[in-house]
């Protein structure tokens, strides 16, 4: 049986001890009728997940997420078979027990892109952005009405008011200096607007969340997952992991992405998004993307990492 969890600190702690997690995980496999070879739990993630085998993967959330879990099974369901990669397929999902929560779904093949993308060549890599970026294009193009009653927030410019109003506080949190922290009100009320229309919205699209198939000169994407922090609003809002995570600051990339798209992003919108996203963490991405000289103000680093060649 899975411990209880009550709180986000409690889940912190357990989710990090296998100990504890491994006989819930084998109780629920057995009550599944999953093939009684050891799940292998996999190394990345906030949640604890596991392969089943080649067939399956299990994901389990605590009650401190029970909404995740349903959310997505609700997005998986509504994907399936819709876009050009492939989605994991939903074979159950419900609950366990203590409150937790479970989606059981197929595992499709391939290997992390973040892990992959050093060992191909440029030319692979072009591919499989431009795959990318007509990925993304297909998921904005479904219609997300089916989903608002399963999928947030309900008013978006109402997120996007109440993201604003503690954008500084969050920053300085994890740690921004000052010398950044104190312009953020000034560069978001100067940004310019995102897009009117509204989306189904993956959050976090980057290249630790897809996965890549086939030979070294011909790869593909084969999988694109993780949908449980999906959202409905602005298309603009997935550009925030495009540009840091997907095309990482390379104006190239991130001209064959928004070409195989179909349209750029303004990359003062997308900076404005980096600064509102519900898991921003400037300081972060100024380690892993340090701006280039020169570039000490929002809008040079918009410039910088979401403008094209």
């Amino acid at each position: 049986m899975l411990p209880r969890v009550e709180t986000d600190e409690e889940f912190g702690r357990l989710v990090v001890d296998e100990a504890l997690l491994r006989p819930g995980v084998l109780d629920l496999c057995r009550r599944l009728g999953l093939p009684a070879a050891g799940p292998v739990r996999f190394a990345e993630g906030s949640l604890p997940v596991y392969a089943i085998g080649g067939a399956h993967v299990l994901k389990l959330f605590p009650a401190t997420a029970a909404g995740e879990a349903a959310r997505e099974a609700r997005v998986l369901e509504h994907l399936a078979g819709r876009l050009p990669v492939p989605t994991p397929e939903v074979h159950a999902a419900g609950a366990y027990e203590n409150g937790w929560q479970y989606v059981l779904m197929s595992r499709l093949p391939g290997a992390d892109l973040a892990v992959a993308w050093p060992d191909i060549g440029r030319s692979g890599q072009d591919r499989l952005v431009d795959a990318a970026g007509e990925a993304l294009a297909a998921l904005h193009a479904l219609d997300p009405a089916p989903l608002a009653d399963d999928v947030g927030p309900r008013d978006w410019a109402e997120f996007v008011a109440g993201q604003r109003a503690g954008a500084v506080r969050r920053q300085r949190e994890r740690g921004l200096a000052s010398e950044w922290s104190d312009r953020i009100d000034a560069f978001l009320a100067a940004a310019p607007s995102g897009r009117s229309e509204r989306a189904l919205l993956h959050t976090e699209f980057m290249r630790r969340h897809l996965l890549v198939d086939g030979a070294a000169d011909a790869p593909r994407l084969s999988g694109l997952l993780d949908f449980e922090p999906a959202m409905i609003g602005d298309p603009d809002y997935d550009f925030v992991g495009v540009g840091l995570f997907v095309t990482r600051a390379d104006p190239r990339l991130m001209t064959r992405f928004t070409t195989a798209y179909g349209r750029t992003v303004d990359p003062r919108t997308a900076m404005a998004y980096t600064l509102l996203h519900v898991y921003s963490n400037l300081p972060w991405y100024l380690r892993e993307l340090p701006p280039p000289s020169g570039a000490g103000d929002f809008a040079s680093l918009a410039e910088a990492w979401f403008g094209t060649g």
